[in-house]
């Protein structure tokens, strides 16, 4: 009996070993999700993203300019009066003018602002449905990879330093976050 418990004991002990083995290489990795998350702050502060994520008006350039010519966001993000922000920004980059452009060209909606959050700060918006447009870590990741405004920071036209981290390594970071438990930095 001794020896059938002792073997017992062994396939237990190997059983249980191969069970936490398997669940320890699929638990997500916060310290991995907080090295792509630190990756991927740096992209989304970056101007191609952070120009358009301001409350009232747009900023331009990597220098975080003023618009000109002046522009306010108005009640549906797209601009006041004659100076909607389709009025200049077409669906594509104007190369004869410089003009940035995408399809449906806007400021950000007012709860996705980014505007002097910190890193810990725009990580916990992200990450919150009520306040990234309802989406989910999956939802957030095709966001990002198939949204044409997120995309033209990428190919921003003459002029403009694109994002510098490759759209692809930008993707595969937001899929390592959200696979980590969405971290966010303390």
């Amino acid at each position: 009996m001794f020896i059938a418990g002792t073997a017992g004991v062994a396939a237990f002990s190997l059983f249980a070993a191969i069970i936490f083995s398997t669940l320890s290489a699929a638990a997500p990795d916060e310290s991995q999700g907080l090295a792509a998350w630190a990756k991927i702050a740096g992209v989304l502060q970056h101007p191609r993203c952070l120009n358009c994520h301001q409350l009232n008006a747009p900023l331009q350039s990597d220098l975080a300019q003023a618009h000109t010519p002046f522009v306010t966001r108005g009640p549906d993000g797209s601009g006041t009066g004659a100076m909607r922000c389709g009025a200049c920004h077409k669906d594509a980059n104007d190369l004869m003018t410089g003009t940035p452009g995408a399809p449906h060209w806007k400021l950000a909606p007012v709860s996705m602002v980014w505007q002097g959050l910190s890193s810990a700060e725009l990580c916990t918006m992200l990450k919150d449905p009520k306040r990234n447009g309802g989406r989910d870590g999956a939802a957030l990741v095709e966001h990002m990879k198939t949204e044409p405004l997120v995309l033209w920071g990428w190919a921003p036209g003459h002029g403009r330093a694109p994002i510098p981290i490759a759209h692809g390594d930008f993707v595969t970071l937001m899929h390592q976050w959200v696979a980590s438990g969405m971290a966010c930095p303390k």
